[in-house]
């Protein structure tokens, strides 16, 4: 359940934190104009269209049509509850909640999340304290020794040790009075079969904490340092950590990919901690899982759309394996990477150690494509004999189909046909056999609310001194699109400030974040993308702008109207119903004098 929060401590988290410094975190932003654009980081795209407003304090995707305001970014980003995000953001920017404004009950139900994630970091400490303070550590350190780690490495990545013991972690947390129903819930510790007890899920292992970008501690792994199995173990999934969108690392190397605009991605902790050591800082790691498209976005968002990726793998049928499956989450995720295969018999870790940075970074200068890697792959494994190339062209099929760019493809297919001296247009009917003649498609979904409407909405956010003549000739009473009316209505209702009752405090008139707290005040993601889409926007309104949208509005509402009243005046004539017939004469008469009503006022605002 939700932790209370006073408004005035909502207003005063939204007036003091930046969205522009809060999505800087996740996407890289370039400023044009007022605004920054980036790649959007929730869903694939070459071009960026992905819009923050620093001065309205909002974002909006022009691609997928998601938007809202610097809470919805992050509820949206880390999945996340509203009083969720509002607390990280306090605690970012130093502003105190107090839990004397809790009641007893609201206190019992502070939230699941922030309660994992302090037991998360007294677990860390716990780590830290075994793997320094004790007897049993020694163990430990001298195996991380041994591998070459250094203390600067053991303290920026804050490894530790996990005792051989099967319950003193969960006692522990039950001498602090701590829930072990709730540790469980953090993958700590595993429930007995009795169900009456818990024991330790990592035991004689050095543990390694993982840490989102915000620096939260949503995990840990763990390695054992000798032969027995699992060699390594993660946590399992909970709230906090999802392997498919975590990466290890990441919050270390977020600041050197974005400045190199290119990443390194390892597969293992001592490769990952092995490249940080040896001035490879733009480097992260895979939780034991293959690369996933979400991976794919998350780093998009810190090296750009022209950035670099380049793929650490091992020279065997493991790391050829994981670039097949490789290429379809670049395809998707519109990100061209290269793959570092080292010498047989070495792992990032064990390179590194022996031949330094400088071995390293040349090797990885000469890193392949994923295509020319396999092309390179298959023939040395099939060779160039009749049936050699047979089967290499059966190993690239699908890869090459794979590719969405269809210049792309043609070249790679180009290039194949030279290695093994083929005539291109043998593959290249191949292939299409294979393809089945595949279309790719883009859809873009976008609401197709009346133009009219959409402006007239979009005119109320951004100059607020025209509510009061929208209000006044009920123009909102002619909308057509009830999810627009709504809004509209919102605005209405809360221009002044008043009636506020929900996560938001009073709605200035010249307050630049008005638009980001009209959105606090809407739980609807529909609604709230539609008001980013509106408001994002940099026209410039004036009254007289303003003035004569309304009008154009109200006249395709008349003509409109005077249409349908034509049709049901014939239709009452065709019947000769005079009673309706007269009703709809008079009708029509009051609509004409409301109409030319309208028109002196707009006369009279005019001057």
């Amino acid at each position: 359940m939700a932790i209370f929060i006073s408004e005035d401590k909502i207003s005063k988290i939204k007036n003091t934190a930046d969205i522009v410094d809060i999505v800087s975190e996740v996407v890289l932003l370039k400023k044009t104009g007022k605004n920054y654009i980036g790649l959007c980081p929730f869903h694939s795209e070459k071009t960026p269209s992905f819009t923050v407003s620093p001065e309205k304090q909002i974002f909006y995707c022009f691609g997928c049509g998601v938007g809202g305001n610097v809470f919805s970014f992050l509820m949206k980003q880390d999945g996340l509850s509203f009083p969720d995000a509002a607390t990280m953001l306090a605690g970012r920017y130093g502003i105190d909640i107090p839990t004397q404004t809790m009641s007893p009950e609201q206190k019992r139900r502070m939230s699941e999340r922030e309660s994992l994630l302090a037991a998360n970091k007294l677990a860390m400490n716990f780590f830290r304290h075994s793997l320094l303070e004790t007897a049993a550590g020694k163990k430990a350190m001298a195996y991380l020794n041994k591998r070459g780690i250094t203390k600067e490495t053991i303290d920026s990545f804050n490894l530790g040790y996990a005792p051989e013991s099967w319950n003193n972690l969960a006692n522990f947390f039950s001498k602090k009075g701590i829930s072990l129903a709730l540790v469980e819930k953090s993958g700590l510790v595993i429930p007995r079969k009795d169900k009456n007890s818990f024991y330790n899920r990592f035991r004689d292992r050095i543990i390694f904490p993982i840490f989102d970008v915000s620096m939260q501690i949503i995990g840990f792994g763990g390695r054992v340092m000798n032969d027995s199995l699992p060699k390594y173990l993660n946590s399992p999934e909970t709230i906090l950590y999802n392997k498919s969108r975590s990466l290890y690392g990441l919050n270390m190397a977020k600041g050197k990919c974005r400045k190199s605009e290119t990443v390194y991605i390892a597969e293992g902790y001592f490769d990952l901690l092995a490249l940080h050591q040896h001035g490879v800082q733009n480097s992260v790691a895979t939780l034991g899982t293959s690369l996933t498209l979400e991976h794919i976005q998350m780093l998009r968002g810190f090296i750009g759309k022209t950035g670099k990726v380049v793929l650490v793998y091992d020279s065997d049928a493991a790391g050829i394996k994981a670039a097949l499956r490789s290429i379809e989450i670049f395809n998707k995720g519109y990100v061209d990477a290269k793959i570092l295969i080292l010498p047989a018999g070495y792992d990032p870790d064990s390179y590194l150690f022996e031949f330094g940075f400088e071995s390293f970074m040349n090797t990885a200068s000469k890193a392949l494509g994923i295509i020319p890697f396999l092309i390179d792959s298959a023939t040395k494994k099939h060779g160039l004999s009749v049936e050699g190339k047979i089967n290499i062209i059966s190993d690239l099929k699908k890869p090459l189909t794979a590719i969405n760019d269809f210049v792309a493809r043609e070249l790679y297919i180009r290039e194949l046909a030279e290695r093994i001296g083929i005539d291109e247009t043998a593959i290249l009917k191949k292939i299409k056999d294979t393809s089945g003649g595949k279309v790719i498609q883009s859809i873009a979904v976008h609401e197709q609310e009346s133009k009219f409407e959409r402006r007239i909405v979009a005119m109320m956010l951004q100059f607020q001194k025209i509510l009061s003549e929208i209000s006044k000739r009920n123009i909102l009473e002619y909308f057509e699109n009830n999810t627009l009316k709504s809004i509209g209505e919102i605005i209405l209702k809360h221009r002044n400030g008043s009636d506020v009752q929900s996560h938001s405090s009073c709605i200035s008139a010249d307050d630049s974040g008005r638009i980001s707290e009209i959105m606090n005040l809407i739980d609807d993601k529909k609604k709230r993308n539609i008001i980013a889409s509106l408001a994002i926007g940099e026209e410039r309104w004036n009254s007289e702008g303003c003035l004569k949208l309304i009008q154009q509005f109200e006249n395709s509402q008349n003509r409109r109207k005077n249409s349908l009243f034509q049709k049901k005046i014939k239709a009452a004539a065709g019947e000769n119903d005079r009673e309706l017939l007269d009703k709809l004469l008079k009708e029509k008469l009051i609509q004409a004098k409301k109409r030319q009503k309208n028109l002196r006022l707009a006369d009279l605002g005019k001057t």
